[in-house]
């Protein structure tokens, strides 16, 4: 949506209930004697029990019943946090229409119950329908009166209006994500607030109580509109020649005579004519322009219409497929039972085109069962690329036991890798509500069908023991989580819970040494793990305290990995799946950037594993040896060498930095600092902790390209040739990974309705924000100036470097 666009829903077109929260009373109750005292000095102040009355009036009437809250007692903090519904619908609502809240006490006799009222109306100044939290000024000793205008506003005067009431506006738009949160700041921002408000209630000596409410809000703002005609009155225009603003009820209705138009041009009869038209030369570039779109973009009406046109004589480009099927009006039967038929008979399209028909935009059973059949082309290493998102695109189906699904499962009991992945991802959405059924009826599908499996002739196992082996799989991470709470526990520093960790291993936990039966490994399915090393397991030193954990395997080598408890990791195994898919796709181009993929698996909604890279961030690397290229010589020591380090180390080094700069940009990858860069012996550079992506980033004015000075010092600096190669390197690879921005998008789209917070917060955005990053607008020539400038303007930025500064020293206080 652009920023002059406004979208709206007409209050008349809503045919739900009046639903709002009665949230909590602010404020101390004035003190009040129990009515049975007398006047014994030895009285006791009695224990307010409080309801709140809510009554609907419209046009100064009352409407409907009374609502009353429960008996709430729990002082001095009164919380009934109770969602109200009315039996009035919010298209029978007027402009006048208004709440009137009254705050009773039942503790005392029924003529000092009353301990006040307010009353707000439904819609502003603006006729647009209030939501989020109000904040209303109780009128002591007084009920809440509805008439219009009323005797007891709950907006406080303007006149009275301060700092706390002015911030408290803010934070209402904030919670209804009108104010885009960054993370510190906000942090800072609400702690200065509640010193505000503490200052202000000693100010007025909690003269005042207030009732919030919380109401309901939609997708768009809610204009009011009267059932019928468009009633609003235009605002007397002034002589001053003043911008008047007037709801189009009409915005984004169908227009009759187009739609008119529309069918009579796709009129069936009109196939005959149709099946022998070819395109002239004007129509062919538009063709041709509009094949070339990214899946995101919506098509225009005449271009749906030019596409059906020549739907015949495009049959044999099988580009063409996903953008006719957007063009068909799949509500009409005879329309797109022509469609299917068209489809069977289409030049076969590329998995990267059928991940695009499994997306939300495509509903018809046949058309994603078409997908499937694509999908059954590709092999077990590709098809492993895309089963995150596959799993994610199980929501869009229209039935639990999908041919989606049955194609996952089939595959998967030929490849225990698959079976394995498939899996933990259908068993970490199982804590989804919305979707619990649907998953978890494909995670019973795999179960039956593993379990029916026969032995192989060569030895293979039988399907139980397979399915057994992934099952221990969960055993494992379950008694990781149950180690991770024991050691948290202990009180000390790193050291003293490192050694209850290896104590637990060694004592009470045993079995976790020598496991009675190999299991497979979580992060690479075809390991059989043994048992874990306790002299070589330790504790990272942070807040959550993450395992290092050192396995023995079968084949008597060992992995380490590091599990993960209270942390979100989702995020990061969808930038881990992204990097190790454009690692392939630079390599089938012959371009290998030596780039670390390394492993990571979410096996809860906070938990999960990564594997473990030997590698020192470049903190410590400059902390300790004041460069990235003293640090090289230790392990690559070569006289006659660039910057006395070998040849091969350098250009190892100058080539992760090339694809891990132009990945972190493709992907919008903030908050990088030296912490989360690190540095493998060989000279390969990588980046971890991936919590804010698509563009969003904690510090303010990051650069576009995140390169620090410490890399380009290390190449030489940004005069030499090293540099020069270094950015050689980015153009291509950028160039290559343009090529393939399909399917890098399709796999996002499919992700939309993941829990993956930077993508929940709003799909259509970071979706649209990864398609800017492609400039799909320029071509390869113009992408390579594009992208040099891109690298000179942030390395030449100097604001960056401040910050990493001001990040040491957070990290310092921390």
């Amino acid at each position: 949506m652009s920023g002059n666009e406004f979208r709206f829903f007409l209050s008349c077109d809503i045919n739900l209930p009046v639903t709002f929260r009665v949230d909590r009373l602010e404020g101390t109750l004035p003190s009040t004697k129990s009515p049975n005292s007398g006047i014994d000095s030895t009285t006791e102040e009695r224990k307010a029990e409080l309801y709140v009355e809510c009554a609907l009036y419209i046009d100064g009437a009352p409407f409907g019943l009374p609502t009353k809250t429960r008996l709430e007692s729990a002082g001095p903090l009164y919380c009934w946090n109770e969602l109200i519904t009315l039996s009035t619908k919010y298209r029978d609502l007027t402009a006048h229409s208004q709440l009137a809240l009254t705050v009773w006490d039942v503790s005392c006799g029924k003529d000092d119950g009353l301990i006040g009222g307010a009353t707000i109306l439904l819609f502003n100044s603006k006729a647009q329908l209030k939501t989020g939290k109000q904040k209303l000024r109780l009128w002591l000793g007084k009920q809440a009166d509805g008439s219009f205008p009323t005797t007891t506003p709950g907006k406080v005067p303007r006149q009275e209006c301060g700092e706390l009431e002015r911030l408290e506006k803010l934070a209402n738009k904030y919670e209804r994500g009108q104010i885009q949160p960054v993370d510190w700041l906000d942090r800072l921002t609400f702690k200065a607030m509640e010193r505000i408000k503490e200052r202000e209630s000693l100010k007025n000596g909690g003269s005042h109580l207030y009732l919030v409410v919380d109401f309901c809000s939609f997708e768009h703002r809610v204009v009011f509109q009267e059932s019928g005609a468009n009633f609003i009155l235009p605002s007397p225009i002034a002589s001053s020649n003043e911008l008047v603003i007037v709801w189009d009820p009409e915005v984004g209705k169908i227009n009759p005579s187009e739609h008119k138009q529309l069918k009579l041009a796709r009129s069936l009869t009109r196939g005959i004519i149709d099946r022998d038209l070819k395109p002239s030369s004007n129509e062919r570039k538009s063709i041709q322009r509009i094949l070339k779109y990214p899946p995101t973009r919506a098509l225009s009406g005449d271009e749906r219409q030019l596409l059906w046109k020549f739907r015949f004589s495009l049959m044999s480009e099988k580009r063409a497929l996903t953008k006719f099927l957007r063009c068909v009006e799949w509500s009409d039967v005879q329309e797109a039972k022509q469609a299917i038929e068209l489809m069977g008979k289409w030049e076969t399209i590329d998995v990267c085109d059928a991940l695009e028909l499994l997306s939300p935009l495509f509903e018809s059973e046949e058309v994603r069962a078409y997908a499937v059949s694509v999908l059954e082309r590709a092999d077990d290493e590709e098809l492993q690329c895309y089963l995150l998102q596959l799993v994610q695109a199980l929501r869009f189906e229209r039935t639990d036991k999908s041919r989606l699904s049955q194609f996952l499962v089939q595959r998967s009991l030929r490849n225990i890798e698959l079976a394995s992945f498939l899996r933990w991802f259908v068993a970490v959405e199982l804590h989804d509500p919305a979707y619990a059924k649907r998953f978890y009826s494909t995670y019973e599908f795999l179960e039956e069908n593993m379990m029916k499996l026969t032995a192989g002739i060569n030895g293979e196992e039988d399907g139980f023991k397979m399915w057994q082996s992934l099952v221990r799989q969960t055993e494992l991470t379950a008694q990781l989580c149950s180690i991770m709470r024991d050691v948290r526990n202990v009180r000390g520093n790193t050291q003293k819970k490192i050694e209850k960790l290896r104590q637990l291993l060694s004592g009470l936990l045993s079995e976790l040494t020598y496991f009675d039966e190999p299991i497979r490994s979580p992060l690479a399915p075809n390991v059989l793990i043994t048992g874990i090393v306790p002299s070589e397991s330790s504790i990272f030193k942070s807040a959550l305290h993450p395992l290092r954990l050192t396995f023995r395997t079968a084949n008597g080598g060992q992995c380490k990995v590091i599990f993960k408890k209270g942390d979100d990791i989702r995020q990061d195994q969808l930038v881990i799946q992204m990097v190790s898919l454009m690692d392939r796709l630079l390599k089938l181009e012959n371009l290998d950037l030596h780039l670390t993929p390394y492993k990571v698996l979410a096996t809860g909604q906070d938990e999960g594993m990564l594997e473990f890279i030997p590698s020192r961030s470049l903190a410590q690397i400059i902390s300790e040896h004041r460069s990235i290229i003293s640090y090289l010589q230790k392990f690559h020591p070569d006289e006659h060498g660039p910057f006395g380090i070998t040849a091969v180390c350098l250009e190892t080094f100058i080539k992760s930095c090339a694809g891990y700069s132009v990945i972190t940009y493709i992907l919008g990858i903030g908050d990088r600092h030296l912490d989360n860069l690190l540095l493998r012996d060989d000279g390969r550079l990588f980046h971890v902790d991936f919590g804010f992506i698509l563009g969003r980033d904690p510090k303010p004015f990051p650069p576009p390209m995140k390169l620090c000075k410490e890399m380009v010092e290390a190449m030489g600096g940004a005069e030499s040739q090293y540099y020069t190669r270094f950015k050689s390197y980015c153009c291509e690879a950028y160039n290559i990974l343009r090529k393939s921005s399909n399917l890098i998008l399709n796999l996002f789209h499919l992700m939309a309705g993941s829990n993956i917070p930077d993508i929940a917060c709003d799909p259509e955005k970071g979706i649209l924000k990864l398609q800017e990053k492609f400039r799909l607008d320029l071509d390869d020539e113009a992408c390579i100036h594009f992208f040099q400038d891109l690298i000179n303007e942030s390395v030449s930025a100097l604001f960056p470097q401040m910050v990493e500064t001001i990040h040491r020293w957070a990290q310092y206080w921390r």
